[in-house]
């Protein structure tokens, strides 16, 4: 690879940005100054930025309105996950060299900016990417594989040899979780989305798979675990997912990331929670750990040039399996 260099002062990058909220339509490629890093935090030339469907609904404004209606500062810049190379670190950082590569969790800030060639981000939010990761895939890991973390080890507590349904198994956070789960030691079925869906649940491991649109998958859930299942994770709601709410045991354990919709209805004798995603870096520390434990693999379903991220948002409202990138590098 090709040696980065580092930027001088006045020097321009871009960026994808928007001027208001609204549509893909609003997205467009603008100069910025390169950031100035603070004390606590690191500069980093961006290789791959995920795309997800957290960027569109700060694209269309809703995360302003769920922090109380404040807008940002406009022109504001999209992006909320990437990977990259560390190029300068601020004097209060540790842990970290320049030349380090590494993936960003960018959603706990309310000013990421990672759909750009630079961009700055708080050390703590930032490890280093697995040997058997590839740049690409790095770029797609972070907010789906905490949110699936999360959801599996802090809430449902998932324990070896348990048998679990995650529904959704296919999309951007779902394939992560087969994996995850499988690594943890629980039996593992997923609900997937079409036939391309069913075949990369099966590539990553699954003990059983099904498509959520067959008319027999409830019976093919119950003949996988006739006695029910210990947990569940859902991704995607829906009518199907609340079908598959009745196959969790009595007393069962049930989880669902805040944001899906329509979320999943609880039904009697099954603990059923919604959460967010745990950010701290033990739970950075355990993913990395987990993942380097065994084969692990993020889908990568398309990657788009920086210059094609509006492209890449109206595609998100299309069926696709696994993540969306943008390829900066």
């Amino acid at each position: 690879m090709t040696e980065i260099s580092k930027p001088q002062k006045g020097d321009k990058m871009k960026a994808v940005a928007i001027h208001q909220f609204g549509g893909a339509d609003e997205i467009q490629i603008q100069e910025f100054p390169i950031p100035e890093i603070a004390p606590d935090e690191v500069l980093i030339r961006v290789h791959t930025a995920g795309v997800g469907i957290w960027d569109a609904k700060e694209r269309e404004g809703l995360f302003a309105k769920a922090n109380g209606g404040k807008n940002p500062d406009f022109p504001k810049t999209l992006g909320r996950e990437a990977s990259g190379t560390i190029l300068k670190i601020g004097n209060d950082v540790m842990h970290f060299h320049e030349g380090d590569k590494v993936y960003i969790n960018g959603s706990p800030s309310p000013t990421a900016n990672l759909y750009a060639e630079y961009a700055t981000a708080k050390a703590k939010h930032v490890m280093p990417i697995p040997e058997n990761l590839s740049m690409l895939e790095a770029g797609a890991l972070p907010i789906a594989a905490i949110t699936a973390l999360t959801g599996l080890d802090d809430i449902l507590k998932l324990q070896p040899h348990e048998t679990i349904i995650i529904f959704g198994a296919s999309g951007g956070l779902g394939h992560l979780a087969v994996q995850l789960a499988k690594t943890m030691g629980a039996r593992v079925f997923g609900v997937a989305s079409g036939k391309d869906g069913v075949d990369i649940v099966q590539k990553l491991g699954a003990d059983g798979v099904v498509n959520g649109h067959d008319k027999h998958f409830i019976k093919t859930v119950k003949d996988f675990s006739p006695d029910g299942f210990d947990a569940a994770l859902f991704t995607t709601g829906g009518k199907a997912a609340n079908e598959t709410m009745k196959m969790i045991k009595d007393c069962g354990r049930a989880a669902y990331p805040n944001g899906i919709d329509p979320e999943p209805k609880a039904i009697k004798g099954i603990n059923l929670q919604a959460y967010s995603m745990n950010s701290s870096p033990e739970v950075y520390k355990k993913l990395n750990n987990l993942i380097e434990k065994d084969t692990f693999h993020v889908h990568i379903a398309r990657s788009f040039p920086l210059e094609a991220a509006a492209e890449a948002h109206r595609q998100m409202n299309d069926h696709y399996v696994g993540k969306f990138v943008l390829e900066v590098i």
